[in-house]
């Protein structure tokens, strides 16, 4: 009981000053891309906003949890970019923001699945850019043009601050070296999708990291073993 309550707790910060990192990292992502998005439009910046609200959560989970697979390059560009499209397709469609906003963010939560590139920002901008269409400001196609400058500078602004902190972005799976892993269990990464099909629960984690953290488990394990009980 006290663990399952334990869960509802927000989680701890993890790492040595790890928060601090994706605290400069995600205030750095947001200045570029506002600023990078500014020089680009020029004359016209007046007419656009110059960033939109859902690059600040974006900017968490590129820059907080850059290893998620909801944060990876696909995720961000394509899910923030499919979804505003849909939203300003339905807002002109159906001209009624409430509709429209339900509607097109439902839309692109499928369509971000089917593509494989799910952001959950990308349903914040489903809703903003369906509200904006079906607004009285009446957004037309020009407005992708502000969410997409948006979009590339804070990838290109991930891409090129976790790599100098020393996260790979996009996210590579790496085994650490070590003692084989011991022969208890063998298995496969089919059996692992098989039992998150089990659970039948969406989790934040790849596959290939479930498999790369199971294989530094055993080798820990089988590193203690062979150093005696006294490293427990």
């Amino acid at each position: 009981m006290i663990s399952r309550s334990a869960s509802l707790l927000p989680q701890a910060a993890r790492g040595h000053l790890g928060w601090l990192r994706g605290a400069i990292g995600g205030a750095i992502g947001i200045v570029t891309a506002g600023a990078l998005t500014m020089i680009l439009l020029g004359s016209n910046a007046r007419g656009f906003p110059l960033l939109v609200a859902p690059m600040g959560a974006s900017a968490v989970l590129v820059f907080a949890v850059p290893a998620s697979p909801l944060a990876q390059p696909w995720s961000v560009i394509g899910g923030n970019l499919l979804s505003a499209g849909i939203g300003l397709a339905i807002g002109h469609a159906l001209g009624q923001p409430m509709i429209a906003g339900g509607i097109a963010v439902g839309l692109a939560i499928a369509c971000m699945s089917l593509a494989r590139c799910l952001h959950p920002p990308g349903g914040a901008c489903a809703l903003l850019c369906a509200l904006g269409a079906a607004g009285p400001e009446a957004w037309g196609w020009s407005y992708l043009w502000p969410i997409a400058l948006n979009v590339g500078a804070l990838a290109g602004a991930g891409w090129l601050y976790n790599n100098l902190t020393e996260h790979p972005w996009p996210h590579r799976v790496i085994v650490p070296a070590g003692p084989p892993p011991a022969p208890a269990l063998d298995y496969t990464h089919a059996d692992i999708e098989a039992v998150l099909a089990d659970w039948n629960e969406v989790l934040d984690v790849d596959v290939d990291d479930l498999d790369a953290f199971y294989r530094a488990l055993q080798r820990h394990v089988v590193r203690r073993q062979r150093g005696g009980q006294a490293r427990d």
